[in-house]
């Protein structure tokens, strides 16, 4: 079949992504391995619920990716999934699209293509609060959303794996955001988490949380961040960052050697 892409047009920008291209930070800290999107192939879906706001995020992160030399597409439509022989070429899915449903044949097609290789990565409900009645997709993804007490609050981010590429030199910092509390597979490597006041919901007080984590699926490379309920949070600079370097490291899942990133915390 012949997929037909939707492409937001750069008149489209907005002023916040304009702000963010700009961002410097950790300039000097090492990048992970493997993190050259250079010729790669990166299909972005968005779509599903609009109060997550995925058509700045494409915003945002188009022209970001094209800057670094990846050859980007971006569809709203989740028939994508079907085109195996377009999927086979994908380097990269990054998923954008909250809630809403996937047929039988859209979900095998996106199960196979990470399972055979392509890298997926996403954040917060995009990701993880997609597609609730499938089980086998939020088995690929590591978690799914449940809750966020409190609704927007401010919390903090604590790194928790200071030597991973994707963290290293991140110290910890604040949101004023969703602060997700998930169901979460006990094998993903975790590598940011955040602790409940149990302010909002007093039985959650001193619950910790894994916020940013990553995961093998087959041969694919899987990265989320539960950080982004809208796009003006990827103005804390940390939180872009660690965005940015989880798609580069999912983004080399075709060209590097599988990671063993099981580690149970229990």
């Amino acid at each position: 079949m012949k997929t037909n892409f939707t492409v937001i047009p750069s008149s489209a920008l907005t002023k916040l992504a304009l702000t963010l291209m700009t961002i410097t930070f950790l300039a000097t800290t090492p990048l992970c391995s493997g993190q050259d999107l250079k010729g790669k192939r990166v299909l972005i879906v968005f779509g599903g619920w609009d109060g997550h706001e995925p058509g700045k995020y494409v915003g945002i992160l188009l022209p970001w990716l094209r800057s670094e030399g990846a050859v980007a597409d971006t569809t709203s439509s989740l028939d994508v999934y079907t085109d195996s022989i377009y999927m086979n070429s994908v380097d990269l899915i990054i998923q954008a699209y909250t809630m809403s449903a996937i047929t039988s044949a859209q979900e095998k097609g996106l199960l196979t293509a990470v399972r055979e290789g392509a890298g997926l990565a996403g954040w917060h409900g995009g990701l993880a609060d997609a597609f609730r009645n499938n089980p086998a997709y939020q088995y690929m993804v590591g978690g799914q959303w449940v809750a966020h007490p409190g609704g927007v609050i401010d919390y903090t981010v604590t790194i928790t794996d200071p030597d991973d590429p994707v963290t290293r030199g991140i110290s910890e910092f604040s949101m004023h955001s969703e602060q997700y509390y998930m169901h979460v597979d006990p094998n993903v490597k975790v590598l940011a988490k955040t602790t409940f006041t149990g302010e909002h919901d007093y039985w959650s007080e001193g619950c910790t949380m894994p916020v940013v984590w990553k995961k093998m699926y087959g041969k694919g490379r899987v990265f989320y961040t539960s950080l982004g309920h809208v796009a003006a949070d990827m103005e804390v600079p940390e939180a872009l960052e660690i965005l940015k370097r989880g798609i580069r490291w999912s983004a080399a899942s075709r060209h590097e050697p599988a990671e063993r990133l099981v580690k149970p915390v229990y």
